[in-house]
């Protein structure tokens, strides 16, 4: 590193021979390699249909916005821009990488005229249907009321 560039941070040192040494604490380290990791899948507990205030669509891509990957939802068949941060949660079973951060008109992807943060656009290969509560899991037991005896 260096000299002008100031020692700050978790991780500083100097080495033997002088070398300033800073370990960043914003990178991220991505591999295609077949590791256990890349095959831990992602549970999804959202759902998009009901819900679909919460999930604005882009003005220039057809898919939704997802800001943050917990919200990704499990029953949803299209397109989903994800922050980036989803790839270190990426598992290619699960998830097809569509593209990176354009629209179908080579701009950046916008939502009402405006622009989020970097999208990755992702499909979820096994989208799950929402799961139903049923009325009758609410209901009483139907139980027969007979005569009633009181003092």
């Amino acid at each position: 590193m260096p000299d002008h560039y100031e020692m700050y941070g978790t991780e500083t040192s100097i080495s033997t021979n002088g070398d300033r040494i800073i370990s960043p604490n914003n990178c991220l380290w991505l591999t295609n390699l077949d590791i256990q990791k890349r095959h831990d899948r992602l549970k999804l507990t959202k759902v998009y249909s009901g819900n679909e205030d919460l999930y604005p669509k882009f003005d220039n891509f057809n898919g939704i916005n997802v800001n943050r990957t917990q919200d990704i939802p499990m029953d949803y068949e299209g397109a989903i821009g994800v922050p980036i941060t989803f790839l270190h949660k990426y598992n290619p079973s699960q998830f097809e990488i569509i593209q990176f951060r354009k629209g179908d008109d080579g701009k950046d992807l916008s939502i009402k005229d405006k622009c989020p943060y970097f999208r990755i656009l992702i499909k979820n290969k096994q989208p799950s249907k929402a799961p139903v509560i049923s009325s009758s899991l609410f209901a009483l037991p139907n139980v027969e009321v007979g005569n009633v005896i009181s003092d």
